[in-house]
């Protein structure tokens, strides 16, 4: 029996599982907000998605419909997300806009940030919360955490 790496070389060693009703529309969501590229669609029988996954740039996302017979829920059905995902792209503004425009509800809009990002967060019609940022400013990690130190003072 041949053996196989435990970790595949084709998935990231974390990845974000996320579900939302109305997969489908969340896939072309994700397509359009992010360039995201499908990479697997499992249909099950009654039209729902039971598994896709999604590349965006060298990340991979997860995603399936919402199953409530098997506890499988999005963040709209139990009250919202205490999660934020983040995603680094080239232009954060044009990606932040794009997101508006698909429907997404700002939360907190773009601005350069002390810690060399510029950076802006929305949730998605699904209910999920996302950072969108470019990298500005290459800092060290003291040179940050003075930043930090002033900006709370």
């Amino acid at each position: 029996m041949p053996t196989v790496d435990p970790i595949p070389s084709h998935y990231p060693r974390v990845s974000p599982y996320i579900c939302v009703n109305g997969a489908a529309d969340a896939i072309a969501f994700y397509e359009k907000v992010f360039g995201a590229t499908e990479r697997l669609r499992i249909p099950m029988p009654d039209g729902k998605i039971g598994h896709a996954e999604l590349a965006i740039g060298n990340g991979l996302i997860m995603l399936s419909d919402e199953f409530p017979e098997m506890g499988v829920l999005g963040p709209k059905s139990t009250g919202g997300t205490p999660v934020t995902i983040s995603v680094y792209v080239a232009d954060v503004d044009a990606v932040y806009a794009t997101a508006i425009e698909a429907g997404a509800e700002p939360t907190r809009p773009v601005e350069d940030q002390f810690y060399g990002d510029r950076s802006g967060q929305f949730v998605d019609p699904f209910g999920h919360r996302w950072s969108v940022s470019s990298f500005i400013e290459d800092l060290t990690p003291e040179q940050v955490l003075e930043r930090a130190a002033k900006m709370f003072q």
